[in-house]
């Protein structure tokens, strides 16, 4: 059986979303149901709300911005002559003036299952915002696409709170969006009328082949489920000088740099037995990014079992042999990032200067691993008071 969407279970009740009410709603490109219709064209055909400011967040309403740090600006829809606001420059969090004249403001969000992946974030802004205002905040449910079971890493360090991770949750959470709505709503007090429209069909252990529907890249670096699945351990060579493929057709798979010895990397890291993946010897020329136009060695990472693969294990793991391999020639990230002027940006993605650490001490990434075992099952145990889907 398919999995049917919040978005398009959104008119089958009128609880959630009020007849005839003045709606905001935030969505990008995957914004789609299984038909691949634009949520926005469903919220303009019925005639049951009237359609009246569209929100976007990180990348743009349209998807097109590539990098992070790239801001974009509003503007009005040419074909429907409303604004669409952007949540990813002058504001994150929606001003006052932008919810004027709206009775709530609807989400539909496909996020990726990644504490650092900023949509959820903007969610949880936009939840604060109507709060304020005092208009219901409404979450269309949608997959998670690395499963619902799986929590990996450490829970995040209130220290280097940041853009990239706001609230005290692991690299890999385990939550749809409407699950981490409810989770923030009470553990942060943030109070909001929050309603949540759930999926059908979908099951914890799904990956997002499992759930028979199309994907569409919710970012332009994320062009497959099986970056997604990666993502949550090669997301942190953004906060590195070593190329997490950006510029190829394989980002967050292809990791490398110039200077890396294919090879001894893939030798090195299959020497770890690590679960569930292979790495492959890989040479790539990034057209943009780091490593742009020069011939990167590196790795590409096979998930052999996706059910046993631990991707921010992996990642901790590749991070130390690059620069294992090269400590005079790798090099940490420095400030800006993510809105963040002074913290170091990997402290901000890894969600505690301590991992950060031990990796440059190195420390077998299986001790690292013990060291968050308590936070992260105390939070498993939390969770479990926000599952939808049991």
């Amino acid at each position: 059986m398919r999995t049917a969407t919040g978005l398009e279970l959104a008119f089958e009740t009128h609880k959630q979303i009020p007849r005839g009410a003045s709606i905001g709603l935030l969505c990008h490109p995957a914004s789609v149901d299984a038909r691949l219709r634009h949520a926005s064209e469903i919220f303009t055909a019925s005639p049951e709300i009237r359609l009246r400011a569209l929100f976007g967040p990180q990348h743009g309403y349209l998807g097109n911005t590539q990098d992070n740090m790239i801001e974009w600006s509003g503007f009005t829809h040419p074909q429907l002559g409303i604004p669409v606001y952007s949540l990813y420059g002058e504001h994150r969090k929606p001003a006052s003036a932008m919810l004027d004249g709206l009775d709530a403001l609807v989400c539909d969000l496909m996020d990726v299952g990644t504490r650092v992946y900023t949509f959820i974030w903007t969610m949880c802004l936009c939840m604060e915002a109507c709060s304020e205002a005092g208009i219901p905040f409404v979450v269309l449910d949608r997959p998670n696409p690395i499963g619902g079971e799986a929590v990996e890493g450490n829970v995040l360090d209130p220290a280097v709170r940041s853009f990239v991770g706001l609230h005290p949750i692991p690299m890999r959470h385990g939550l749809t969006p409407g699950e981490v709505a409810l989770f923030v709503n009470e553990t942060a007090g943030v109070g909001c009328d929050l309603r949540v429209v759930p999926m059908k069909g979908w099951r914890r252990d799904m990956l997002f082949g499992d759930t028979g529907l199309p994907w569409v890249l919710p970012s332009p670096n994320m062009p497959t489920p099986d970056t997604a699945l990666v993502y949550p351990g090669t997301v942190a060579f953004e906060g590195a000088n070593v190329s997490e493929g950006r510029g190829t057709c394989r980002p967050f798979e292809l990791i490398g740099a110039p200077w890396l010895d294919a090879e001894a990397l893939a030798k090195s890291m299959n020497a770890r037995n690590l679960p569930g993946a292979y790495f492959r010897a890989a040479w790539f020329e990034p057209v943009f990014h780091k490593g742009a136009g020069k011939i990167c060695g590196g790795v590409q990472i096979h998930v052999t079992d996706p059910y046993t693969f631990k991707p921010y294990l992996t990642g901790l793991a590749l991070l130390q042999d690059c620069r294992g391999q090269s400590p005079e020639k790798f090099a940490w990230k420095q400030p800006p990032y993510e809105y963040e002027f002074d913290k170091l940006p990997i402290d901000l993605i890894l969600g505690d200067s301590q991992v950060r650490r031990g990796i440059e001490d190195g420390i077998a990434v299986q001790q690292l691993e013990e060291a968050w075992t308590m936070g992260l099952t105390a939070f498993r145990e939390l969770k479990k008071q926000y599952h939808l889907y049991d």
